[in-house]
């Protein structure tokens, strides 16, 4: 085993001097007193690697001795991770004791006295390899597969599998022959290093199935596909964390991970104390059931707070090998840019952009690039969908990460503080937002047998009433309300019946705060009627009363069931003013 001795110590970056090979990533635990730190190493030059601290280094000193493992940084991995508090390194957070984390002490993530009723799904001689199912375990409302472990890379055969019944995440439940002959025991457990991505599948294609949010300025205008990426920059206070929140309640997916990696920790506490107390609309029970939290708050070590998006992503790169839809919602990967570059400046890197990593775009382009959508050796399929968001320094979308995140994510959803400001929510900007899906063939294709084989045209026929409205709002701010022609009051009253009924939405109503795919569909077609009517006004005075009792009767509307009684009757009343108004 390598051994070394602490050096120097910038903060939480410690150079240790070796007593022999060390490899990156490798974990180590420097000793000071009866407390054991643990670290990563980041960078080695000769005999001298530099760690990255995942704890306070108050009272470290030159001279302390340090223990290298010969493993990476990895997570244990098995039934019993459902609903549970991690911090970045999954430690269980609900086991640590009284208010403030204590340095050095580090929890077992799995429960290794629980029983779990296992069900073989091999037989005696059939042949396996690295990711496939042995057998399944029932965890919360989802079937738990045990796979044959990651690492595995050769073909096995079965020797013995465990019948039905109750087992200990410890206890074997199958021996595997090797190419060699040799007995390999297999248990529900399994480590995997973070850093790594987990592979074990057949094929990952180009990802085209939508993914409904129940948002609908995300899935009427700027989609997301399952296996996509996105992400969500804005200035503090636009409602990043809500908008998150709001998509990880109501989207299409069958397990939600939430990586707080270095938010603050006000919005933290809320995550711990909301989510447990929130209904799933899709099952029935506490959302909390299907969800898993990795939490690094913005005042936990920057070393943690880099290591959480890791875990959270291996955590869902083996509920996906399951073949379970997952989302991916990390807040802020701001936070983890900051601490890449604290840890670059500290070890006197050569600084890029605002002294971030030079490499910060392929750091940021290579973590998403772990998500997507893949077919299994099973035969079915299981995606990651990664929403992360971007906290850029007074809203600046110019700055290297959210222009970094840009290259990597394909939707963009951009929040406006002037749509805050105005209480438009979700302040998402229907302008600069983007959805780089609607570009693939694969996914126009799916869209055009599925939702609607005009919905592109629709998409960008909508952006296009929004531009316009808002060209035409401009100039009558400038010009005022009687110096510009009465066409521009209609077009920017058209943006508005667009912007208020199809864009903004309710999350305390409980029929507007998730709206389904039909529903959107139907709506925007109602409204794009309306727009495409021209009618007949005497002068500007008359626009805004009409289109604003359009507006209210449509607001109805979004608050009821969809096609019941109370709706048709509200449309029967839209269709009936706007036939009074329209032009012969």
């Amino acid at each position: 085993m390598t051994t070394g001795i602490v050096k120097g110590i910038i903060s939480n970056l410690v150079q240790v001097e070796v007593s022999g090979p060390v490899s990156q990533n490798e974990i180590c635990y420097i000793n000071l007193g009866k407390e054991k730190l643990m670290a990563e190493v980041i960078k080695v030059v000769g005999n001298i690697a530099n760690t990255q601290v995942f704890e306070s280094t108050r009272g470290l000193k030159p001279g302390d001795t340090v223990e290298f493992t010969d493993h990476l940084l990895e997570v244990k991995l098995g039934p019993g991770m459902l609903s549970k508090n991690f911090d970045g390194l999954q430690g269980d957070l609900n086991k640590r004791k009284g208010v403030f984390l204590t340095r050095g002490e580090y929890t077992d993530p799995l429960d290794e006295n629980s029983l779990w009723k296992f069900t073989p799904l091999v037989k005696v001689g059939d042949k396996v390899s690295a990711g496939d199912w042995l057998g399944s375990v029932p965890e919360s409302w989802i079937t738990h597969k045990i796979m044959v472990p990651f690492v595995m890379e050769d073909e096995y055969t079965v020797k013995s599998i465990a019948g039905e019944g109750d087992y200990k995440i410890t206890e074997t439940i199958a021996v595997l022959i090797d190419k060699e002959g040799k007995d390999i025991e297999i248990n529900m457990i399994q480590k995997w290093p973070v850093k790594i991505p987990i592979t074990a599948y057949v094929e990952k294609p180009r990802p085209f199935k939508l993914l409904e949010t129940g948002v609908r300025t995300m899935d009427t205008l700027n989609p997301m596909v399952e296996g996509g990426t996105g992400f969500i920059p804005g200035p503090f206070g636009a409602g990043k964390t809500v908008l998150q929140h709001s998509i990880s309640k109501n989207a299409e997916a069958d397990l939600i991970i939430m990586a707080a990696c270095g938010e603050r920790a006000n919005e933290v506490v809320e995550l711990f104390v909301e989510f447990p107390e929130l209904d799933d609309p899709r099952t029935g029970r506490k959302l909390m059931e299907r969800t898993i939290i990795v939490c690094n708050t913005s005042n936990m070590p920057v070393a943690a707070r880099e290591a959480s998006v890791y875990t959270a992503m291996t955590i869902a790169e083996y509920y996906r090998n399951m073949g379970l839809k997952v989302l991916l919602l990390a807040d802020s990967t701001s936070r983890w840019a900051q601490a890449l570059r604290e840890m670059s400046n500290r070890m006197e890197e050569l600084p890029g952009p605002d002294a971030y990593p030079m490499d910060l775009p392929a750091i940021i382009s290579n973590f998403y690039a772990r998500a997507g959508f893949v077919y299994l050796k099973s035969g079915t399929t299981g995606s990651i969908t990664f929403i992360g968001t971007v906290s850029p320094a007074g809203g600046n979308l110019k700055e290297p990460v959210t222009e970094s995140t840009k290259k990597a994510a394909r939707c963009f959803y951009a929040l406006s503080q002037a749509r805050a400001d105005s209480k438009r929510y979700p302040a998402v900007d229907p302008i600069d937002s983007y959805s780089k899906y609607l570009e693939y063939p694969e996914v126009i294709e799916y869209l055009n047998a599925n939702v609607n084989p005009h919905w592109v045209k629709d998409v960008n026929h909508t952006k296009d009433i929004l531009l316009r409205g808002k060209e035409a709002q401009e100039q009558i701010n400038i010009l005022g309300d009687d110096g510009v022609p009465l066409s521009y009051h209609d077009k920017y009253w058209k943006s508005e019946l667009v912007d208020r009924i199809i864009l903004q939405q309710d999350g305390f109503d409980k029929v507007d705060q998730s709206t389904p795919m039909k529903r959107q569909q139907y709506m925007l077609e109602l409204i794009l009627e309306i727009c495409n009517a021209d009618f007949v006004f005497e002068g500007f005075e008359e626009v805004m009363p009409f289109y604003t009792r359009l507006i209210n009767i449509c607001k109805q509307m979004n608050y009821m069931e969809f096609q019941t009684p109370e709706f048709n009757n509200y449309e029967a009343e839209l269709h009936k003013i706007v036939a009074e108004r329209r032009a012969k």
